[in-house]
């Protein structure tokens, strides 16, 4: 091996075998010693070689922590302080239903790129209401799984590429800890889907059963009937329509601003002054039948505002309780959920409802350029693909007929001005 220098550290006979050190730096910036050992000498030298090429390169740790407990610190101190409240909540829930029952004993730096393949090949099938025992914690006492009969509840693709999204970030972060040398699942292949053929694909109306649901809404008088225009004709999220104030609605000059959310995150209603993504931050025109919607809703909520007299809480929120609180965005997709049923229309997410937007922007004669601004295309071409699509006359006349329903609300002289 010829003469040592200083500091470099030594291998010697150990027991059964043989070990060697060398002095480290670590992350924290102290001097120490790492252990290298081996059932021979040659084993244990090369060992050993290895080990005092990476304390050339920079800090190495010697201590290391299993991949659960790292990623219960990351998402404390990383995600939690400098990411959204829902990022973290939707982080949070990929780690603790999937990530800690998986991988979680895993020595951070003992994890290869197998370890994590391996895992990631068993999501497809895995029944999340097996492994999760989600039917014992159901309220209405429904059992399938627990009495041996499997639902089998495959994740999504889109959900198994969240995972790998999720833990790659993590690994990265750990890399700039200099905790690991590599981030191993950015080595993995996505699986394909479950091989019962069964796929998660995103539902969506046609725009006669979008016109279907809206017309059911109107004769019942949904005092969310506006939301729910917003939803199908602007493509809004549930967050971003719910947290609409009347500050950033123009009826007048046909534009609203989308700068706020309000969602519920750990049993916590936030109202955010922020979107999911910068681009959702942005003026939107808008058609008609938007508009002849919040007048509706205006005149509703000013009503409303009347009837409850002391017990009125101010907001500036378009969509209220009839006591002027805000919506809790799990009673809007109960209400959702209930209209589906009651108009005869599949039911889908709410979220899904975007998927129609620009299909009936076509069937309500948007021009092409405030269709590309509503839908935040890049270029018009874009846009005119979704004009083929040409709807029937009868959705045509129907959707007029909408427009035309809560028309009286323009002759009232209500305008976006005057706000509960």
């Amino acid at each position: 091996m010829g003469k040592r220098a200083n500091g470099e550290g030594s291998v010697f006979p150990y027991k059964d075998g043989w070990a060697g050190y060398v002095w480290v730096t670590t992350p924290e910036g102290k001097k120490t010693r790492k252990w290298a050992y081996g059932k021979s000498r040659e084993e244990t030298h090369e060992k050993w070689l290895k080990l005092h090429e990476l304390a050339g390169k920079g800090p190495v740790a010697t201590k290391y922590p299993t991949l659960g407990d790292f990623l219960g610190r990351w998402l404390r101190e990383v995600i939690k302080p400098n990411r959204e409240p829902t990022t973290y909540a939707g982080y949070e829930a990929l780690v603790r239903l999937y990530m800690i029952p998986g991988l979680g004993k895993k020595r951070l730096d003992k994890l290869t790129v197998r370890d994590v393949q391996n895992w990631i090949n068993t999501l497809p099938e895995l029944c999340t209401c097996c492994d999760q025992k989600k039917d014992l914690k159901r309220s209405d006492g429904k059992r399938c799984c627990s009495e041996g009969k499997c639902c089998q509840t495959f994740p999504s693709r889109g959900t198994i590429a969240s995972i790998r999204r999720v833990l790659r970030s993590a690994l990265g972060h750990a890399i700039r800890e200099e905790l690991i040398s590599k981030n191993v699942i950015a080595l993995t292949t996505l699986p394909n889907a479950s091989k019962n053929g069964k796929k998660r694909k995103h539902d969506t109306w046609s725009v006669e059963e979008a016109r279907r649901f809206l017309e059911h809404l109107r004769a019942v008088e949904e005092p969310l009937y506006a939301a729910f225009v917003l939803t199908l004709v602007l493509g809004l999220r549930r967050g971003e329509v719910l947290g609409l104030t009347w500050e950033f609605v123009d009826l007048d000059d046909r534009e609203l601003w989308i700068f706020r959310q309000l969602t519920r995150v750990h049993g916590q209603l936030l109202h955010r002054d922020t979107t999911k993504t910068e681009d959702s931050a942005a003026s939107l025109p808008l058609p008609g039948l938007c508009v002849t919607a919040l007048r509706h809703r205006l005149r509703i909520q000013m009503n409303a505002r009347d009837a409850a007299g002391d017990r009125w809480k101010d907001s500036d929120l378009v969509f209220t309780t009839k006591y002027g609180t805000p919506v809790e965005p799990r009673n809007f997709n109960r209400s959702f959920d209930m209209h589906c049923r009651k108009a005869g229309v599949p039911r889908i997410r709410v979220h899904d409802t975007r998927h129609t937007c620009a299909s009936i922007l076509a069937a309500l004669d948007v021009h092409p350029r405030v269709a590309m601004r509503i839908l935040r295309h890049s270029q018009i071409s874009v846009t005119m693909d979704v004009y083929t699509q040409v709807p029937t006359p009868e959705t045509r006349k129907a959707l007029d007929r909408l427009n035309e329903s809560l028309g009286d609300e323009r002759a009232q002289g209500r305008s976006g001005t005057q706000r509960p």
